[in-house]
Parts: C-alpha cells; sequence; structure tokens
C-alpha cells in the first residue's frame, strides 16, 4: 500500500500516511488532531528493473556521431 507524505500546517509536524491510491487526496489529521494539513510531493528513486532482472544491455556504436557516419 502507498505511504502518503503529510505536513500540518498547524504544528508543523510531518507525517505519513499508509492509504490506498482510490484514497490520496482524502484529507489527512496530524498525529496530534489538527485537521490543516497538505499532502506534500514526494520523491522517488527507481533504478533497474522489476523483478530482479538486469536492465537491457545498451547499444554499441553510440549512434551517429559515436559510430562514425559523421564528417
Amino acid at each position: 500500500m502507498p505511504r502518503y507524505d503529510y505536513r500540518c500546517r498547524a504544528c508543523g509536524s510531518t507525517f505519513e500516511v499508509s492509504r490506498p491510491m482510490i484514497n490520496a487526496s482524502d484529507p489527512a489529521p496530524c498525529p496530534e488532531g489538527h485537521d490543516d494539513t497538505v499532502k506534500l510531493l514526494s520523491t522517488v528513486a527507481v533504478t533497474g528493473t522489476s523483478r530482479g532482472t538486469a536492465p537491457p544491455p545498451k547499444p554499441a556504436g553510440g549512434g551517429c556521431c559515436g559510430g562514425g557516419c559523421c564528417s
């Protein structure tokens, strides 16, 4: 289940909420009980591919400028 980060405008605390994606826009009260919260943008780092497979190999030659076709 995805986790979403929120910040409370009243007390300034940040917190996470796990919920289904369909409920991502629903309001989330802070742990201190305040209702004035805002959902934060999260950054996600993704590397490789799923299921532990290696990424496909890069093509050799480097394209036109690396392949010797430019004059």
